[in-house]
């Protein structure tokens, strides 16, 4: 602890806390594992960024940053201790620019509220993780976060305009800026968004805003059977539609929206599919109207359309509440966000209900049909308490895994690697591509001292 009286002189008493109730706070995120750091910078600027790394890289203390703490993999876990660098106090929204269509913000901003900012202004920031409400901007760039609405904008990478990040020596560097085309050099902004962590601290992002459409609508369908749904994302695509968001949703997690939500709330079916279509609107009205043709041809049970604002929200909480209820069964929610070629959604519904009988563990599948990126949660009873439930989780994690790879799928699409997908990191990439990735971290990272035992370790 000698290290954090010299830290507190230098960043102030309300900068640098080394009490029990801030340490245990900044120990874990949304994953299960967690470890205390030494101490917690809450970083207000800059300057405070700067002053920490370089301080630990002289000192080669380790260093973990950390956002609003909403990851799902334990990517800001400070599993060597040392300092806990938050960013959550760098909360600004500095500026929101109609005519070059970019806001200017801090990485603590809360997603959800730039949004509403952009949304009075006339503009649209597209990203839509599902925690919006709560994970921060800094953090969706640490994983590249997705949402819903990916499948027609495009996830965070493509709406990361220009950046100032500290470098693990304390040095601050700018790249990019406020056009919505640049072409300098290489393409730093591409290397930091998705690193979760491990080359920088983004203090700052200038992030590309579009024209908020006008109009919107939501068509809600039930199939009889999951692989019918998943049929019917490919029926869409073939008839010519690109919706702003394609989502599905199976048996399992229907019924434990019944249970949680009400039976009244869920529409009767094993499969079920949610389509949001946005842009001007007679087209958006026109769209809607021939996909409920489309989705009424397919066989859908229950069909429902909505053309308003507060209508389509209605529909859509159904969606935002599969997570929740999905916990209120009790049991232990494993949520692997996979993503496969969009082709092979049957194939993975019938994957799913083989794990399901192999090892015995109810599995629930919902998510972003229209791009492949379906949340796979196997549901464990005692899976904290029980080391046998556990080693059987890991097994169907492994036949999951080589299985999406086998497809040519990712072994994640938005909650990045962090620890929870560390043991299946080297099966997911090549030899040249780790060798690569430590290359990156030698150079800009020598000491390893930023967010260490986590993926990518340096060459020593």
């Amino acid at each position: 602890m000698a290290f954090a009286n010299a830290l507190k002189k230098i960043l102030g008493p309300d900068v640098l806390r080394t009490d029990a109730e801030t340490l245990r706070a900044h120990s874990g995120d949304k994953w299960f594992a967690s470890h205390p750091p030494e101490a917690v910078v809450l970083a207000q600027s800059t300057a405070d960024v700067a002053k920490t790394l370089a301080f630990a890289s002289k000192h080669r203390i380790p260093v973990t940053p950390r956002g609003a703490g909403y990851g799902y993999v334990g990517g800001c876990v400070p599993v060597r201790g040392g300092i806990v660098l938050s960013v959550a106090r760098m909360n600004r929204i500095k500026e929101i620019h109609f005519a070059d269509g970019v806001a200017v913000v801090e990485p603590g901003v809360i997603t959800g509220v730039l949004q509403e900012a952009a949304k009075k202004k006339g503009l649209f920031y597209p990203p839509d993780p599902a925690s919006l409400k709560d994970c921060s901007l800094g953090g969706n760039i640490a994983t590249n976060a997705g949402g819903p609405r990916c499948l027609k904008y495009g996830v965070t990478r493509q709406y990361v305009l220009g950046l100032e990040a500290v470098l693990p020596d304390g040095e601050i560097l700018r790249t990019g800026g406020r056009t919505h085309k640049n072409k300098t050099g290489f393409d730093l902004l591409g290397m930091f968004v998705g690193s979760e962590g491990l080359l920088g601290v983004v203090t700052e992002a200038t992030l590309r805003l579009l024209p908020l459409p006008p109009a919107r609508a939501t068509l809600s369908a039930s199939f009889k059977t999951f692989a019918q749904s998943a049929r019917a994302v490919q029926a869409v695509f073939k008839a010519g539609f690109l919706p702003a968001a394609l989502e599905i949703a199976d048996h399992f997690t229907l019924q434990a929206a019944r249970a949680h939500c009400g039976e009244s709330v869920v529409p009767e079916g094993q499969g079920h599919i949610l389509i949001e279509l946005d842009g001007q609107s007679g087209s958006v009205r026109s769209e809607a109207g021939s996909l409920q043709k489309l989705l009424r041809s397919l066989g859908a049970l229950h069909l429902e359309k909505a053309l308003t604002e507060s209508a389509c929200e209605r529909l859509w909480q159904l969606r935002r509440k599969f997570s929740e209820s999905l916990k209120a069964t009790g049991l232990t929610k494993l949520n692997e966000d996979i993503v496969v070629p969009r082709g092979r959604l049957v194939e993975l519904a019938r994957f799913a209900a083989q794990l399901r009988t192999r090892h015995g563990f109810p599995v629930a599948c919902f998510g972003h049909a229209g791009d492949g990126n379906i949340h796979v949660n196997i549901m464990a009873a005692r899976y904290h308490e029980d080391p046998d439930t556990r080693h059987r989780v890991d097994q169907a994690l492994n036949e999951l895994f080589s299985q999406v790879l086998a497809w040519g799928g990712v072994i994640t699409g938005e909650h990045g690697i962090g620890l929870a997908k560390m043991p299946w990191f080297p099966q997911a990439t090549s030899d040249i591509s780790r060798r690569t990735h430590r290359a990156l971290k030698d150079a800009l990272d020598p000491h390893g001292i930023l967010n260490p035992g986590k993926f990518v370790e340096p060459e020593r």
